[in-house]
């Protein structure tokens, strides 16, 4: 299969309908449409296809009142122009990654995934129970706009590499398409480090601008090819333990829903979050498997030396922003340490020797 041409197809289709789209959204006896730009691929496994069912989600409990339409990347804005489609109302919802707007305030990649981080759960825990919606809050009314947890993808894997790593020395000079925090932590690293939308990694490897690339794991990372240019698959992530998605939707559009139709939008990203999260820990595998088996990839884990240093590399990230002008980036830092710390504890105490025990002694095929 030509993953080139399959996704330059994916990403264009329905580009020429994309200046029609521009209209204001339609508002008819008492029903209201919303548009919702993503940065995902039109159907991309987990990410994409879970934004279309978060929009079918919202219309159908609300009875077609709050009508959904998707606009996959590229086919209303480029992908990482998402979030500012809704600021300046091209759009009055997006679908994305906080991470991808930390330029707006570095806060906002804890939002996402932080290396040596909250896994999926504890960040839940932390937005819902811990005081981090009420600082994302803070982040986002400075452009009008208001967050939600709307996917998950549990933690994910290292990246793809043309050449195995065998030690830390291998890292300078890599040029490596990697984003967020997670990115910075392996500048520290010695690699060039850069960010792509889904669609634009592919073309990347394929050409040599790119070493190596990490995106999610098997269940995308099938679907986008990067196995055809690149066979050494290093397992697991360091820097996103626990990866959210997010819907942002206009702030003023929100506030002005009736009540019931505010806290459809907020359910129904809650349970899209959890949904997404259970379609990528039934399909990661399955991918996985497929990616050995039929197309000859090697799994591989990371050197201790880089490991090692990832997390150095972390903790000196983090401090840097402890002690930063930024008020807010602050702000979100200590919070999200203080509810790490406390977290930490359980998942140490309990989680982890149980996988442990079942690792060492449950056997049954």
């Amino acid at each position: 299969m030509d993953r080139r041409s399959a996704l330059k197809k994916t990403l264009t289709a329905g580009a020429a309908a994309g200046a029609a789209t521009l209209a204001a959204p339609a508002i008819s006896q008492g029903k209201i449409e919303w548009r919702m730009v993503t940065t995902w691929p039109k159907n991309f496994p987990g990410l994409g296809v879970g934004a279309e069912n978060l929009a079918k989600r919202i219309t159908t409990m609300s009875g077609g009142r709050l009508t959904i339409k998707v606009f996959a990347a590229g086919e209303m804005v480029p992908p990482l122009q998402a979030l500012d489609a809704v600021i300046n109302g091209t759009a009055e919802m997006s679908h994305g990654a906080a991470y991808y707007w930390q330029n707006k305030n570095p806060g906002l990649s804890f939002f996402t995934g932080v290396p040596y981080g909250m896994t999926s759960r504890e960040l839940a825990a932390w937005v819902r129970f811990l005081g981090g919606q009420q600082i994302w809050d803070e982040i986002y009314d400075q452009f009008g706009v208001q967050g939600f947890l709307s996917g998950d993808t549990g933690t994910q894997t290292g990246g793809w590499f043309r050449k195995e790593l065998k030690s830390l020395a291998d890292i300078k000079g890599l040029r490596f398409r990697t984003p967020g925090l997670g990115g910075q932590v392996w500048a520290k690293l010695g690699a060039s480090v850069t960010n792509l939308a889904a669609g634009e990694i592919f073309q990347a490897l394929q050409s040599g601008t790119l070493d190596a690339a990490e995106f999610v794991g098997p269940y995308n990372d099938l679907a986008l090819g990067f196995h055809q240019v690149a066979k050494n698959y290093y397992m697991s992530s360091f820097v996103e333990p626990g990866l959210a998605t997010e819907a942002v939707v206009n702030k003023s559009k929100f506030k002005a829903l009736p009540a019931d139709l505010q806290e459809i939008v907020r359910t129904a990203c809650q349970a899209e979050y959890d949904q997404v999260a259970s379609d990528f820990y039934a399909n990661d595998p399955r991918a996985l498997e497929t990616l050995m088996t039929k197309h000859g990839v090697t799994i591989r884990q990371f050197p201790d030396d880089i490991v090692e240093a990832g997390a150095k590399a972390a903790v000196e990230v983090m401090t840097a922003l402890r002690s930063s002008d930024n008020a807010l980036a602050k702000k979100t830092v200590e919070s999200f340490l203080s509810a790490l710390n406390l977290m930490r504890a359980r998942a140490e105490a309990t989680d982890l020797p149980y996988l442990l025990a079942r690792q060492k002694y449950f056997k049954l095929k």
